[in-house]
């Protein structure tokens, strides 16, 4: 007997086996999948794109916490930043305060001030601590915003301080423009006072009514004295401005007379008149100083010299040479001062050679030491012009150095009696150590000389009694 199959349980079991195969040939098969150890040492088939997607979200993940972090350490450390400048700055206004409570000194603002400055290094060394041991807990925008206010504030203290100081300073600066005015005020009278005692050396009117007719080696002497006057006024003068620039005139008095010692140390003072006398006194002899060359004979030209004289004894010297700098006295000023007062001493007595280079332009220097000068050298100028307008001839000596001193033609500017403890029972022969003034020889007449003279002492005789 034959036995039939039905098709429906036939087919049922083919298409069975055939889902099985298939779903056991596409597990074999798969070419993708991928095996994840676990903890426990177990494998896990996944399928590739579902364990890329789980990938990708977990890394977009990290990526973006990386990302904060990243940003929010930046952020701390602009902040770490910020609060370590802000602490440098009020350490900056406290070292400020502390300086200007030294001057005037406050004690309570030094105290202050140090205590602040030991605060903030405190501070300073705190957040360092905490930073190296990475404890920091900073808010950044907290922070950040507190260290630009401290800052602010820090500045604002520094700028306050600066404005005290400058303050300060301004009122040393007015003080002393207010002491330099006074001693400017001051040096206006004392120029004053010295133009006044230069002008009253000798009054020059008692000469207004001598006629040229009438006119002797008196007049001549009288006239002298008030030169004589006037040169000691110059000479103290320059010593005052000698002793300002810190000369040593010990010094400067050897320099001119390097033999002579003064056992009186105001009588260096004949040293530098001495100096001034020579150099004014130049030429004496000669018409026109010497300056124009003319040698004819002053007996030609007595009344023009005489009313030269008469016209410039009341002029002012510098409306003399601004009139006339081409004049004969013109050209006396700034000869006998750029002989008198060198580049070196100029330089050395004021700073600059100011007066030189105007003098040489043809202007006037208005200084109180050229003024005083100017009023020496025109009654020098003066002195010579009536020598020259007298009827008889003048003529100017000068005693030589070592000379034996002689009552006849010297008078001696010192007094004797200083070198009487030197004298004792030896020979003492008084001996010229330098003049002072040159003596005049009016025809017959000598006007002595003055001189400085000291003691020449030889050993007593013994063959002598």
């Amino acid at each position: 007997m034959e036995t039939v199959r039905p098709k429906s349980a036939h087919r049922s079991t083919s298409n069975g086996k055939s889902r099985l195969s298939r779903t056991f040939h596409k597990v074999i098969n798969l070419r993708t999948a991928t095996k994840i150890s676990s903890t426990n040492g177990m494998g896990i088939c996944v399928l590739t794109s579902q364990n890329k997607s789980q990938q990708e979200e977990d890394e977009a993940t990290g990526d973006q916490k990386h990302g904060v972090s990243r940003f929010k350490q930046k952020a701390v450390m602009e902040a770490l930043l910020a609060k370590l400048f802000a602490g440098v700055t009020t350490i900056k206004a406290a070292y400020a305060e502390l300086q200007m409570a030294q001057h005037p000194y406050n004690s309570d603002a030094i105290h202050a001030a140090d205590q602040a400055v030991v605060e903030e290094l405190r501070t300073l060394s705190e957040l360092k601590r905490k930073f190296l041991k990475k404890e920091l807990n900073l808010s950044p925008q907290v922070t950040l915003m507190l260290a630009e206010i401290q800052e602010q504030q820090s500045l604002i203290r520094t700028f306050e301080i600066t404005v005290k100081k400058l303050e300060s300073e301004t009122e040393v600066k007015n003080s002393s423009i207010d002491s330099l005015k006074k001693q400017l005020e001051e040096s206006r009278a004392v120029n004053k006072s010295l133009e006044k005692r230069l002008n009253a050396s000798g009054p020059l009117s008692m000469f207004d009514n001598v006629q040229l007719r009438m006119l002797n080696p008196t007049h001549f002497v009288q006239f002298l004295h008030c030169v004589l006057r006037s040169v000691r006024s110059f000479v103290k003068m320059m010593i005052r401005e000698m002793e300002v620039a810190q000369w040593d005139l010990d010094a400067a008095a050897k320099i001119i007379e390097p033999e002579t010692r003064f056992p009186v140390q105001s009588h260096r003072c004949f040293v530098f008149e001495s100096f001034v006398y020579k150099t004014m006194l130049e030429g004496f002899n000669s018409p026109d100083f010497s300056l124009t060359g003319d040698s004819k004979s002053h007996k030609y030209r007595g009344v023009q010299y005489f009313d030269e004289f008469r016209n410039l004894k009341s002029a002012n010297p510098k409306h003399l040479v601004a009139q006339n700098p081409q004049s004969s006295f013109s050209k006396f000023i700034r000869s006998k001062f750029l002989s008198l007062v060198h580049a070196k001493m100029e330089c050395s007595l004021f700073g600059n050679l100011n007066q030189r280079k105007l003098l040489i332009s043809g202007g006037f220097p208005e200084t109180a030491f050229f003024m005083g000068f100017a009023e020496m050298a025109k009654r020098v100028w003066l002195l010579h012009r009536m020598a020259f307008s007298l009827h008889e001839e003048v003529s100017i000596f000068q005693v030589k150095k070592g000379c034996r001193f002689s009552e006849v033609y010297m008078e001696n500017v010192a007094d004797d009696s200083l070198f009487s403890t030197e004298i004792g029972d030896a020979n003492v022969d008084i001996r010229v150590s330098f003049t002072v003034v040159p003596g005049f020889k009016i025809g017959q007449t000598v006007i002595q000389s003055l001189v400085y003279s000291s003691p020449a002492i030889h050993p007593p005789n013994p063959d002598v009694r």
